[in-house]
């Protein structure tokens, strides 16, 4: 069985309480927990939260959740404390809160890929093709550069692969911030020590890495954008009442 776990924390640098923002008529955590009960490989589904207001938004639209503690330093931390007092799965995926646009066959091929017989990665992700010359400019757009064997060789906020001949040709992924663990691994990773490029970047898996654990990237040609500024809410809440016309705040 797969089990989804959603991480939502009410803090966030960038938009503050983002997760109750409900100029769409309903919470953004909860168009997260919409789109992931749709995956027809996802058993179960969980936020794991330390605000109670996201916690009853959460149940309201359907998931369990569990407050856990306010200090965890990531999402992976945060989930690790739910997985090891509540789960007993052996497959663990993460969806950040902040995802209300993601794919669910997407999340089902991150899914496939991961439990095929003799995959041996700890742990695996989702990135897709990148085309938009903004994005990739722009920080807060993750990038994934990936070995032709479907290996992570690194994350970053910069725009990578860099072209020292100064065109822009080539392949550029743009990552998701979906994760999929291995029960094991993932209980050990609060453990790990923070690493530099970790706290340079702001980017978790880069701990991982760093620590020498292999990472799998599926390329998926849904492209989900996230959340996290201002600009970027506003063009969510656009497209929803345009998919939604009476979906507005007071709305159902």
């Amino acid at each position: 069985m797969v089990v989804a776990i959603i991480p939502a924390r009410f803090a966030s640098q960038r938009l503050p309480a983002k997760m109750l923002l409900a100029k769409t008529g309903k919470p953004l955590v909860a168009h997260t927990v919409a789109a992931v009960l749709k995956a027809k490989s996802v058993n179960r589904v969980i936020v794991a939260t330390d605000h109670i207001g996201i916690l009853k938004a959460a149940r309201d639209a359907g998931a369990e959740a569990f407050m856990t503690s306010p200090d965890h330093a990531s999402g992976t931390d945060r989930i690790a404390e739910v997985v090891d007092l509540h789960v007993t799965d052996d497959v663990i995926l993460n969806v950040q809160g902040d995802e209300p646009r993601i794919s669910p066959a997407a999340l089902d091929l991150l899914v496939a890929a991961f439990t095929t017989p003799g995959n041996r990665f700890p742990m695996g992700t989702l990135a897709s093709e990148m085309t938009d010359p903004e994005a990739l400019a722009n920080p807060n757009v993750v990038k994934a550069v990936v070995a032709p064997d479907g290996r992570a060789l690194y994350f970053t906020r910069a725009p990578a692969p860099f072209h020292r001949a100064g065109n822009t040709e080539g392949r550029f992924l743009k990552h998701a911030g979906i994760y999929i663990f291995r029960r094991e691994f993932l209980l050990s990773y609060p453990r790990l020590p923070r690493t530099p490029l970790e706290e340079i970047e702001k980017l978790e898996q880069l701990r991982a890495l760093e620590h020498g654990y292999d990472i799998q990237v599926i390329i998926t040609r849904h492209d989900a954008p996230g959340v996290d500024t201002e600009a970027d809410y506003e063009r969510f809440v656009e497209t929803e009442t345009r998919a939604h016309p009476a979906r507005r705040a007071g709305g159902k």
